[in-house]
């Protein structure tokens, strides 16, 4: 007897793009850098808030009057990972919803999840004014030192328990998604030490796809 599956949390960022951030795609794209606002997050010397506040204003500085429209055309250049269109087909058609938790870009999530067909999504966004000017303030709907809160959010929105809800994630802020789902997978984790470890499964490939020989064989009980 298998086991059944309602739902998949994917991340997006080195998950579903090929790209480790849809925020460090954005940066390279207008030729930007954001190390020191990086260092600073990482070393819990500025909260979520201020880092995305800087993000964007390294942005503004070199487009002064950038658009949220502008923001999401750069976005569609992103390169994704190979698979995810069979990836998301398989689970639907074995009764599987799939949703994007990410604290990546939220156009980004919008246009992977509209392409591909995912049931849902959740992200960040960029505040804009009446004009779709950027205003210089992020908006945070996935607390990236808790992303497991988020992953609740969405469970409890589609009515799926823990132990039938499977996370698909690739660092270390994944790993509070691990610990709220029934299974986990590391996609091409990050490190060993910690992503990695934290997983039920690991797989490395270059096709999103290839989780599904995981997925399928426990829901079939093979």
């Amino acid at each position: 007897m298998g086991r059944k599956f309602d739902l998949v949390i994917f991340d997006m960022d080195g998950t579903l793009t090929r790209c480790k951030s849809s925020w460090g795609f954005v940066h390279d794209e207008l030729g930007v850098d954001n190390d020191e606002a990086y260092k600073a997050f990482v070393n819990m010397e500025i909260d979520e808030a201020e880092f995305m506040r800087r993000d964007i204003g390294l942005w503004l500085e070199v487009c002064p009057g950038i658009k949220d429209v502008d923001i999401a055309r750069i976005l569609t250049r992103m390169p994704l990972m190979d698979g995810i269109q069979e990836t998301v087909a398989a689970l639907s058609y074995n009764g599987i919803k799939s949703v994007i938790c990410s604290g990546g870009i939220g156009h980004a999530a919008r246009m992977i999840a509209e392409e591909f067909g995912f049931d849902g999504w959740l992200a960040d966004a960029l505040e804009a004014d009446e004009n779709g000017v950027l205003t210089g303030e992020g908006i945070r709907n996935v607390d990236l030192m808790d992303k497991g809160k988020s992953a609740v959010k969405l469970m409890q929105d589609f009515g799926a328990a823990k132990e039938r809800t499977i996370s698909v994630g690739n660092s270390y802020i994944d790993i509070s998604v691990f610990k709220q789902t029934g299974l986990s997978i590391a996609f091409n984790p990050a490190d060993e030490e910690y992503t990695a470890a934290a997983a039920d499964h690991v797989v490395r490939s270059s096709n999103l796809s290839d989780i599904l020989d995981i997925i399928l064989e426990i829901e079939n009980g093979d």
